[in-house]
């Protein structure tokens, strides 16, 4: 059972807002922050970019099992995971074990025009980035949608999508 200091899990699209509304949910609820992706790049001293680019998916992948298995504590964090940290085999089960999986959905072009200019994201360094995050929901929707809670985040601010997670995890606690 959810109680008042048990992890907060972030999960959605590249772009969907889980860094930025994460760090104002734990704030205001007096938690820890972790960013899946900043933290592998503390532990190996490598951007997102360089370690898809150096070492591949499968290896970064293993990676954010590393850190959803013993990489963060077990109770009072908000934690932003990565997009396809949720897609690896048996981490969706794992992450509601652990606390609250709340996933925070955009629409593909909402996306897209969020992170048109943004270059740091490996996935999008492709020909059509439109159509590779089209593609890329396509094949996370089903994962994405099974988290405890959804919100479409496609016209809310980031106080409003705060205030919706901040108030689930109050009234389970």
């Amino acid at each position: 059972m959810i109680n008042k200091a048990a992890n907060i899990y972030l999960i959605g699209m590249m772009g969907s807002g889980k860094s930025t509304i994460g760090e104002h949910v734990a704030r205001e609820l007096e938690m820890n922050f972790f960013d899946s992706d900043l933290e592998i790049e503390k532990k190996t001293g490598k951007s997102v970019n360089a370690l898809f680019a150096d070492d591949g998916e499968e290896k970064f992948r293993s990676l954010e099992q590393e850190f959803i298995d013993s990489g963060h504590p077990d109770m009072n964090a908000v934690i932003s995971c990565g997009g396809g940290l949720c897609t690896i085999d048996g981490i969706l089960n794992k992450l509601k074990q652990k606390g609250l999986v709340i996933c925070l959905w955009a629409s593909p072009q909402i996306i897209f025009e969020r992170l048109k200019d943004d270059r740091s994201r490996p996935l999008l360094q492709v020909k059509d980035p439109r159509l590779e995050i089209q593609r890329i929901c396509d094949s996370r929707k089903d994962t994405y949608l099974s988290a405890n809670l959804v919100i479409d985040c496609d016209h809310l601010s980031i106080a409003q999508v705060a205030e919706k997670i901040i108030n689930k995890a109050r009234n389970l606690a």
